[in-house]
């Protein structure tokens, strides 16, 4: 099935699963009970869609079972995706890198096709998972890229599992440190951004219970705010993704990542700057402080900023993340 088939066949379902609310000011949200929760483009659809066969597969490893995406040949370059969103963030580099990697984009621990267990997300144990995949694909090194969420369990990968990492890029974010106990709770006046959502998926159900069957809301309002042109991420893409956080258990996965955050600072603490190659690329309202902190917790850093984009330039600038990762890695 091409991708022009299945959005005509399942853009309509995910919208709807997604709440069916469109991103106008008349959107109603669904209840939690919409049945059209249970409709949507499988993982093996979407992979369908990309050139380099790609394929959807399972492996069961550090006591969870992992969804990922494969294709292509080549050195093993593993993919890891931030919030809110899966795999399929990276499904416009996908097929370009597969012409010289095997390319593998996981659902993390909590999100997409993965298992959402009740605790293991702290950036250590989500390390241990990717490690763990990575052995159980074959693997005893492999090349990682990470963005948002993911960029901080590359570099804990690199930071707990040394002999595995050949080399990682950083995408817009840095492994938590003690500066984000600095966030702001009310936004600063003129402050180019106010990152809310650290603190509102810190709470204890509520999340779950104002999200579940709403979750386009947030997905629409993340990437409209964080983005330059929010065009990049299409109404079918925003559907994926909300499908992807709409039910209870998503949410709660998601939102572990951030409550995991104090016990990532703790274990920042007893880390010393890794040696493993990085590449840190960030664009211009996040590039000073990314670049002051990614220079004290690697030594060998190669840092690029990128202009006219916002967070999900993954989306935003897809062709130049494809030559600036093309040129680390080799």
């Amino acid at each position: 099935m091409n991708r022009r088939k299945l959005i005509a066949l399942g853009a309509g379902a995910v919208a709807a699963a997604a709440t069916g609310a469109a991103t106008g000011a008349t959107a109603q949200a669904a209840p939690s009970t919409d049945a059209a929760l249970t409709t949507a483009p499988s993982a093996a659809e979407l992979a369908a869609t990309l050139p380099g066969g790609f394929t959807s597969r399972y492996a069961t490893v550090n006591g969870i079972r992992l969804h990922y995406v494969a294709g292509g040949r080549g050195e093993p370059l593993i993919l890891l995706h931030g919030w809110p969103q899966t795999w399929w963030e990276y499904h416009k580099v996908m097929p370009a890198l597969a012409t010289r990697y095997r390319v593998i984009a996981v659902d993390l621990r909590g999100a997409g096709g993965s298992s959402k267990p009740a605790s293991g997300y702290d950036k250590k144990t989500m390390a241990a998972d990717i490690a763990a995949l990575a052995g159980a694909l074959g693997y005893t090194k492999v090349n990682v890229v990470g963005h948002d969420m993911g960029a901080m369990v590359a570099y804990s990968m690199a930071a707990n599992h040394p002999a595995v990492v050949n080399k990682i890029a950083m995408l817009d974010v840095e492994h938590p440190n003690s500066s984000y106990y600095e966030f702001r709770m009310l936004p600063a006046p003129g402050a180019p951004f106010h990152p809310w959502w650290f603190a509102f998926n810190q709470v204890s159900q509520l999340p779950e219970q104002l999200i579940t069957g709403r979750s386009r809301f947030l997905v629409d309002w993340m990437f409209d705010n964080l983005l330059v042109n929010k065009e990049a991420i299409n109404d079918f893409d925003r559907a994926v993704y909300a499908y992807a956080y709409s039910t209870p258990d998503a949410i709660r996965g998601g939102n572990g990542w951030y409550q995991a955050l104090g016990q990532d600072i703790v274990d920042n603490e007893t880390y010393t700057p890794v040696t493993t190659p990085v590449l840190g690329i960030a664009h211009d309202i996040f590039y000073p402080s990314f670049a002051a902190t990614l220079t004290q917790q690697a030594t060998n850093v190669q840092l690029v900023q990128i202009a006219n984009t916002g967070h999900y330039f993954v989306d935003e600038q897809p062709q130049v993340l494809i030559q600036h990762l093309n040129a680390f890695f080799g």
